[in-house]
């Protein structure tokens, strides 16, 4: 069974552990949004799952009551014992990894075999950490709670203010299938801000940046008052500048237009 707000609260106190806000560990207690989190995720024991931040082990225990192999890292030295002597004796197919979701962001799996990922993200680290998912190898799906912000700048569409080289990133490799709202009150210590569980499912052909064309792009969005051929001089070669630039110009866009304009398929034309 999940954790409640109490339960929660008394096995931090008995821990002697106070949630650290620089970790964003804001705990799961709702046992609704654990098993929508499942739902979504369409999670069966012949799935590997890799999970981000476990923390006090709720969405953990019920990743592996379904059945799958779950692959965790948790940075916190304190939780990571507790989950260590608590879930790992009992549970042969939970891989625990004291470590930084950013140094080991699919938590040391090698992914040998399809791998989906279903996490609670903490803020600070929600977009680096997606940015190096996204180089490769793409789990088959993903399940991820995150702050409400965030996850708007990885569903804008062109033309948004949010909309930003994440996005593009995301986008050219998932699509975005209905997720759910999670209120504050869901969580213990309460946020301050509304979370979201966004749901993405690989695409058929799901389209991965190369390192160089990413640099570009970030430079695009980092100067978004710029027009792109002011950014891009001297940064591409003449024929790829001259290419990209004529499609844009088909698809109604031009040398003049900011980077906030262009649309996901147009900038997967952009790779170099």
């Amino acid at each position: 069974m999940p954790l409640t707000p109490s339960s929660t609260r008394d096995l931090l106190t008995k821990l002697g552990h106070q949630p650290k806000r620089f970790l964003g560990q804001n705990f799961l207690v709702d046992g609704n949004i654990v098993r929508k989190s499942l739902e979504l995720a369409a999670i069966t024991e012949r799935d590997t799952v890799i999970e981000i931040g476990p923390g006090l082990g709720t969405l953990t225990t019920a990743l592996l009551a379904t059945g799958a192999e779950v692959w965790a890292v948790e940075k916190d030295r304190q939780l990571h014992a507790h989950l260590q002597e608590t879930l790992v004796p009992e549970h042969p197919r939970l891989h625990l990894l004291e470590g930084d979701a950013m140094e080991q962001p699919l938590a040391g799996y090698d992914a040998a075999r399809p791998f989906k990922i279903v996490a609670n993200l903490p803020y600070a680290i929600s977009t680096p950490w997606m940015d190096a998912v996204l180089g490769g190898p793409l789990p088959e799906r993903m399940v991820l709670m995150l702050q409400h912000e965030a996850a708007q700048r990885y569903v804008a569409q062109s033309g948004s203010k949010l909309f930003g080289a994440i996005s593009i990133f995301l986008q050219s490799a998932y699509a975005i299938e209905p997720g759910h709202r999670v209120p504050a009150a869901c969580f213990h210590p309460r946020p301050d801000v509304e979370s979201f569980l966004l749901n993405l499912v690989r695409l058929p052909s799901p389209f991965v940046f190369p390192l160089e064309t990413k640099k570009l792009i970030r430079a695009c969005f980092q100067q978004r008052r710029k027009q792109l051929a002011s950014i891009l001089r001297d940064k591409l070669p003449a024929e790829v500048s001259a290419r990209w630039f004529a499609q844009l110009g088909a698809a109604g866009y031009g040398p003049e237009s900011r980077a906030e304009q262009v649309p996901v398929a147009l900038w997967r034309e952009f790779a170099v």
